[in-house]
Order: C-alpha cells, then structure tokens, then sequence
C-alpha cells in the first residue's frame, strides 16, 4: 500500500463506499483515496466481459494471485494464464473532480472495462500505473468494474521466462480508487542537487493534469516532521502545458537522511488559483549524498560505509507473490533487526510498501529493472523494456533510499531470441536505458550484475562471485575480492551464499578447502575433495554457517571493500528446481519462506545488529551422536563483548569476541557431551553486565546408528490448534538414522486436512529428510484421519489420529 501523494484531514466523498470499499489513510481536503480489497474472481481466458455473467466467480481479497498454491505443488509448471477481476463501483460523481484507478502491481498485463467498455490497460508487471474513469461512470451512479489480467507467456516482455522465479499472475497489489480536483499535480519528483552538511537545495519539477487557471501558481514548503518547523519554502507559475519548476530556498544544517538516523522532511506543493487552494500533493524525502572512492570504500554523507546487504524476492508461505503490506513491513524490519543497511530488490521494482519502510528504517535501496536473462528482443520487447524503466525510475523517484537504479540482471544469459544475446546490440541498447536513467535521474547511480560485456556502460558493477558455492571454496573469497577490485572503479558484490536445509546437520562439515570426512567413526581419517558444493555437498545449515561466517570475516576486516548483498533474505519459490529438498524452492534464505530464522541469520546478526543477543549453534540440531570421548566444538554467535558457555550446570571458560576471527568471531569451546540430556547455556556481557542469554537442550548417544529399516510416525499437538506429524527414520534397533537424506512423501485420508504447497519445512507434502526426520502440520477434524509417510524404499508408514488425539 502506497502512503505516498496523500495529505491532511479525511474527507467526505460523495461517494457510497460499499463492501471492500476501505478508506484509506487520512487524506487532505481536495483528495482522498478509498482501497478496493474484495473482488469477484473467475478463473478464465475470455477476452469477453459481457459472457463473465454467466460464469461462476469466487470471492478474493486483492492483493491476490492465482498461482498462491500451485507455485510449489509438486506438479511441473504453474498456471500461466488469463483470469478477470470485477465488482461494483458505486459512485456519485462531483462537479469539479476526477475519479482515477490505481494500480500497484498487475501482473503482467491488464485491460480495464468499465460498463463494458474498455477504458484502458498496462502492460508490465510489478510497476503502478493508472486509469482516469471520470468520463465514463455511469449516471446513476451503478458502476460494474472488470479487470482482466494475463500472466502468460510473452518473450515480448521482461522478465524472462527462463529466470528462477515465479512470475505471479494477478492483482498482487493493492488497487486504489482515488478523488482529486479536475486540474491537480499529477507528478512531482524532488531533486537535492546540493547537499552539505552546512545546507541543502531543493527543486521540484510538477507536472499538471487538466487546465490551471490564469492566475494560478504553485507555492511549496519544507517542513521538520520532527519539530513542525518550516525549514524552505518557494513559489513558481506552471508554464501553458501545466509544467514548472519549483526552487525552494535553501535548507540550513540539514538533518541528514542514512541508515543509523534515517531523518526525512515533508515536502508540501499546493496549487493555488487566486486566493483558494486547488490541489495539495506531499512527499516524504530525505537529504544525502554519497559516492566511491575509485576501487575503493563507499562513502555517504562524507563518511565510509560498509554496505551491509542482502536480496529479497516479493512473495511468502501461503501467499505467493500477492502479501498484504504487513508482511512486506516484516521482511524489511526483520532485516532491519539482523542489521541490514542495505536491499538488493531482485529481479523487479517491489510494492510501494518496501519503499517506504525503507526510507523509514534506514535501508538503501539498489532498485532492479526487471531485465532478468534472456538476452535483447525486437522493437516491441525494446519498447516495453525503455518504458518499464521510465516507469519505474517515475513512480520511485522521490524515495531517499533508493541509490541505484540497476539496469538489469544476468541479461545475456539463455536468449529468447536468435541473436539475443549478441553484445554489439545489447551494448547499444544497454548504453541508451543508462542514458534514460541518467536523463530522468542526474543524482543516482546506475548499475548492472553479471554482464561483463558493459561492465564499463554503467556507474556500478558486479561481477559473479560465489565462492565455495558454485565455484571454488569460501576460503577463495577475500583473494578473489583483490583480484576483481582493480577491474571495476565502482564495484559492489551482488550475491554470495548457498542453500541450506532446515534441521540438517553434520558432525563433518566441508571445510573451507572443499575437503570433508566420510567417516568419523574409522580410525584412519579419510578427507575427500568436494569441487562442486552446490551440486554435490550435503545443504546443511553448519556449512552454509561457515561459508557466511568466512565471508563476514573477510568483509568485515577489508578497508577498501564497498560492500555486498547475499543471496537471498528468504526461501522462495521457482520452477526451475524442481529436485530440491523443498521441490521448486531456492532454499538460500536466511530465513525460511514463512520468514522463520535459520541459522544464518544470527550469524549476520552477530556482526552487524545493535541489540544485544546470544544463539547457540543450532536450535534445529538437538539429535547429535558420536564416538565416546570425542569432544565437539560449539559456536555461540552473539554480538555481546564476552560470551560465558555452561555445559550441565558447568561454566566452560568465559571467551572474548574477536571480530574476523574464525569461526564464530572466537565465541567457540570444546564440548564433551554426556551420553543423554545435555543442558548447554550461554550468558552474553557487556561492560561486565549480563545482557543477554540463550538455552538449548541436546541428545547425544554413543552409538552409531545403522542403515535405515523404517519411518516412525507420531504427533504432537501445536499451540495454533493444529498437530505436528512427525517422521523419523529409524534403523533396525530403533536408532535415529541421522545421515538419511531422501524424500519422504505425506498423505492423509479422512477427516483432518494436511497444510501443504507453502513450501516451508513443515508444510511441503514432498520434503527431504534432514538429520532422518521430516514433518507436516495436520488440521484436525471431527472424526478418524489416517497419514501416510512413504517413498521409493519405504512402502509406507501409517498414524492414525482421532478427534480425542488417540492414535496408533
């Protein structure tokens, strides 16, 4: 949900607001704005509304997609199709005023009929855009909306079908009706062409929709939201085409916008006829500058700043690429808690909810056209391509956090077209969106990843690195770092990282040299090299620990580095990764898909928040084994100066947090473990107070385990009201099987109802094992439901589970 042109007091409109009709956030005198959230679904290609009456509609509340389950089903491919949206729009227009539709997200192309007639369109997802219904209500007041929207294939449009993501189909962002006076600022962008720490100077270029009046004139203001005090003010008249340019005195000490004290101002521009107010139009901006240090640091404000980033994909467990803002607050503030300062949005301008949460909380933005594989088309894919980024750089233009405009991702890679990927004509076209940009945009840098051909085309570069993932080991990072620096004079690192299953863990992880041993249970030790990681290592949550905690390491302790981003903040859906242990999942989050931490999100956390904390490596690892005698390191990562580690009651020693060092900054000691239950418990200090703590209990056994002989099944009730079903494959003696990898396939009959396609670690109907145990949330019902566990091996394993809870 936008909170951006709106301004003071509510207003009455003369308008009925029906169901799904919600007012919005308070809005000024001359304009308000109403949410349209419920809608009539139908699920058809017709390109006729008039035949939609006889078809059967479901009720959905936008934002919606109708690809929110079959994305991560377990069946090839997903619905790439036509569907259509309508409701009733019920308004009694004003004298004087304009009624527009707004849309902040169709994907991927839209028509809009109104009474049966068709009024407009866009094509393009993830970009807002707009429709003027004025001259077409209805006299009486009834009003019937359709929307059809197509997500279907288009090599005519980015992104390319071929990258590794969902593109969702559907309204999968909020809809607006809005009011405004019949001659309004359709368009305002506030440049900072100046900007000191002494002062600040400001200009805004306003654009009007309708006729201003002979007199007219357009008057701004500059106010502290902090103190209400107004800091500038300025006044201009609109030119005959209703343009102008607005130079506002200038700012004194400006308080400065950046991650550690995001302060904004609240730009005011009103249009004045006479002595009466017309129209009024707000933003929210922020005073910055920054730049690099050729082949080196980035600077803001005068001062370096190590980028701290990561990526995020627009979707989440149950909701695909349609959330309400809520959940799009919660990624941003749940980076924001990990100590983020800076988002890679990949691979496409995100919902106007992400924009403003990060202006709010201090995020810099790299905001990503969505030229994603695929190579360069023809005249139409050029066309829609130039348009989508004037679009996109239009409607994200005022917001401080974005930096960059990213000019795309990977684009030569897998061409639509014969040719596409030829660099001669991708170099000219790419040399024409970085004029664009540059035109429209003087004060930003543009960039670009992994297109070394125009490397030199654009401000910033990133070049592929993925060390000890898809290339090399972790231990090559800092090395690799120093030979790409003297090649690109800006130079940041978009995506490093790996993939990690929830729960799976080994006693033996690959080390940084790509070596791992077999088995620990021999007495002669037997290293083997692993060369490719991502295709041949074991996705458990200790390695991908070591391979972030190696990188912080180096990216920590570099005084020239600019910065990087990891891939990715959250698990996501794809369809090109259909074997993975969650089936069409790119499991590289550092949290899951329903935003649950892994791992690797404390480590993160451990060199970049401020609030104070403690973790245990790992709360997902509570089923351990070894040789007796044989001592096991534990890591606490934690950001507290000092860490004291308890073993069953029994301090360990008290260690000193170094920063680089490794593993775990030094917050590491050696364990023996009692066979049983063992208590560990870690005490985190500063300035010799105890300011933080974590728990965590573990089992550990002496003996090692057999091969797999059957899957248990028990369950377990949840607080939410549901029941936990869980499997353990066991060996004939009745040992947990720790090593077992394989998928395991869920069923159910009866009455209760397995929780399944959210593509989270326990509700995914096919899932791999991790550490031999897998589960599923069951929704109970009245009466008997059977679940069935099963795969290639095991012919099956059965739980039968009553209303009252018995089973057997």
């Amino acid at each position: 949900m936008s909170t951006r042109h709106t301004g003071g007091l509510l207003v009455l409109l003369f308008l009925l607001i029906g169901p799904g009709l919600h007012a919005g956030p308070p809005a000024d005198s001359l304009r308000s704005r109403t949410l349209l959230s419920e809608w009539d679904y139908r699920e058809t290609a017709t390109h006729d509304p008039a035949t939609l009456t006889g078809i059967a509609a479901t009720s959905v509340t936008v934002p919606h997609t109708w690809n929110q389950w079959d994305a991560v089903d377990n069946s090839p491919g997903y619905r790439r199709d036509a569907s259509w949206y309508s409701r009733s729009l019920r308004i009694t227009p004003r004298p004087g005023r304009r009624y527009l539709l707004y849309f902040e997200g169709a994907n991927t192309k839209a028509e809009v009929y109104l009474n049966g007639a068709r009024i407009g369109g866009h094509v393009g997802g993830y970009v807002g855009w707009e429709v003027d219904i004025s001259d077409h209500l209805s006299p009486s007041g009834e009003n019937r909306l359709d929307v059809r929207v197509d997500n279907g294939y288009d090599p005519d449009l980015i992104p390319s079908q071929k990258s590794d993501f969902f593109i969702y189909g559907g309204l999968i962002r909020d809809v607006w009706l809005r009011e405004v006076p019949t001659t309004f600022v359709s368009d305002l962008r506030i440049r900072t062409p100046e900007v000191s720490t002494d002062r600040a100077l400001t200009r805004a270029q306003i654009n009007l929709t309708g006729r201003p009046g002979v007199n007219s004139r357009l008057r701004g203001s500059i106010t502290d939201p902090e103190t209400g005090e107004t800091v500038a003010s300025g006044s201009t008249t609109p030119d005959e085409n209703g343009g102008a340019t607005l130079t506002f005195s200038a700012v004194a000490n400006p308080k400065l916008w950046s991650p550690r004290s995001p302060r904004r101002y609240r730009v005011v521009v009103e249009l004045v006829t006479g002595d009466e107010v017309v129209d009024r139009r707000e933003e929210m901006i922020g005073y910055r500058w920054y730049r690099f240090e050729a082949n080196g640091p980035f600077y803001l404000n005068g001062e370096r700043l190590l980028l701290r980033g990561t990526h995020r994909h627009e979707e989440h467990a149950g909701y695909g690429g349609a959330l309400p803002d809520s959940l799009h607050r919660r990624d941003i503030e749940l980076m924001k808690e990990m100590g983020v300062n800076f988002l890679r949005l990949g691979h496409y301008p995100q919902d106007p909810s992400v924009y403003e949460a990060c202006d709010e909380l201090g995020i810099i933005v790299w905001d990503e056209l969505p030229w994603c594989r695929g190579g360069k088309g023809g005249e139409e894919w050029e066309a829609n391509t130039e348009r989508l980024l004037r679009e996109q750089i239009a409607q994200n233009y005022n917001h401080p956090s974005v930096f960059f405009w990213s000019l795309g991702n990977e684009i030569y890679w897998l061409p639509d077209f014969p040719g596409g990927d030829d660099t001669s004509a991708m170099n000219l076209f790419l040399t024409r969106l970085n004029s664009i940009a540059h035109e429209l945009d003087p004060g930003r840098l543009t960039a670009i990843r992994k297109y070394y051909a125009g490397a030199d085309l654009v401000d910033v570069f990133s070049p592929s690195i993925w060390s000890g993932w898809y290339a090399g080991v972790y231990k090559n990072y800092g090395p690799t770092l120093e030979m790409q620096r003297p090649l690109y004079p800006r130079f940041l690192h978009m995506e490093y990282g790996g993939s990690s299953h929830v729960g799976r863990h080994t006693e033996t992880p690959i080390t940084g040299d790509g070596l791992v041993n077999p088995d620990e249970w021999a007495e002669a030790v037997n290293q083997v090299n692993v060369e490719n990681i991502a295709s041949s290592g074991d996705w458990t949550e200790n390695y991908i620990v070591d391979l972030f905690d190696w990188h912080l390491s180096v990216s920590e302790t570099l005084d020239w580095f600019p910065g990087n981003a990891q891939w990715a903040f959250k698990d996501f859906g794809t369809p090109l990764r259909p074997e993975n242990p969650i089936p069409y999942l790119n499991q590289k989050g550092l949290v899951d898909r329903a935003g649950e931490p892994k791992d690797a999100y404390y480590v993160f956390k451990s060199y970049w928040a401020e609030d104070p904390f403690t973790y245990i490596e790992s709360h997902t690892w509570t089923e351990r084994n070894g040789p007796e005698g044989k001592a096991r390191q534990v890591s606490v990562f934690s950001n507290c100066d000092r860490v004291e580690l308890f073993h069953n009651g029994t301090s360990l020693g008290m260690r000193t947090r170094t920063p680089g060092e490794f593993p775990a900054a030094g917050l590491v000691w050696d364990v023996s473990f009692t066979e049983g239950e063992n208590a560990l418990v870690s005490r985190g200090y500063r300035n010799e107070a105890e300011v933080a703590t974590d728990d965590l209990a573990v089992h550990y056994t002496y003996q090692k385990f057999g091969g797999a002989d059957h899957v248990e099944l028990t369950h377990r009730a949840l607080p939410n009201g549901n029941i936990l079903v869980e499997a353990v494959m066991r060996d004939a003696e009745g040992q947990r099987v720790l090593d077992y990898e394989d998928h395991l396939y869920f069923s159910a009959d009866g009455a209760g109802e397995l929780l399944v396609n959210y593509g989270t670690p326990t509700r995914s109907q096919v899932i791999g094992m991790a550490n031999g145990r897998a589960a599923i949330e069951l929704r109970p019902g009245e009466g008997r439901t059977v679940v069935e566990a099963r795969n290639q091996d095991f012919k099956g394993s059965y739980l039968v589970i009553t209303s009252d809870s018995d089973s057997r």
